[in-house]
């Protein structure tokens, strides 16, 4: 394999797609191939714009980062949106970031079709992210256990 077909394998669009995209399947997989904007998940609560910029800005320009927020308490809630000037910076992020270690959590890098306002809330029916609400482990960057393991626990407690 040539070393130009490693490098396009690992910036090629995967096979998540966003169930809430306004348009047809066609005009997702385009808007995908053609878009400068990266999805980042597994993000610690506590990450800052900051930390993004630092590590993300070393691919290439950003022309905006929008953090990820819990729709309730406008709080972070584990993910963000990268929006670079060229593809070719997103490109690059997409190979060198993904799978790297950011305030100790393994994150992970998507495309996205770009970014409309209102996407920068959680979707869970708590506020946050929907996983946040099934997880069951402990995770200390992500504000402890899962919403409706930590309702359990606090009904027990008050009982």
């Amino acid at each position: 394999m040539s070393l130009l077909k490693k490098q396009s394998t690992s910036a090629e669009i995967s096979a998540y797609r966003d169930q809430h995209f306004k348009g047809s399947r066609t005009e997702q997989e385009r808007k995908l191939k053609m878009s400068t904007t990266l999805y980042i998940g597994n993000l610690s609560f506590y990450t800052t714009e900051e930390q993004i910029h630092e590590l993300f800005g070393r691919c290439g320009d950003i022309k905006r980062i929008i953090m990820g927020l819990d729709k309730v308490r406008k709080t972070p809630c584990g993910f963000c949106f990268v929006e670079y000037y060229t593809r070719t910076d997103a490109e690059m992020a997409m190979r060198y970031v993904n799978g790297t270690r950011l305030d100790d959590r393994i994150i992970r890098t998507d495309w996205d079709a770009g970014f409309v306002e209102g996407r920068q809330y959680g979707r869970g029916k708590s506020g946050g992210q929907v996983r946040d609400e099934y997880r069951t482990d402990f995770d200390e960057g992500r504000m402890g256990y899962g919403k409706i393991v930590s309702s359990k626990i606090k009904t027990r407690e008050s009982i």
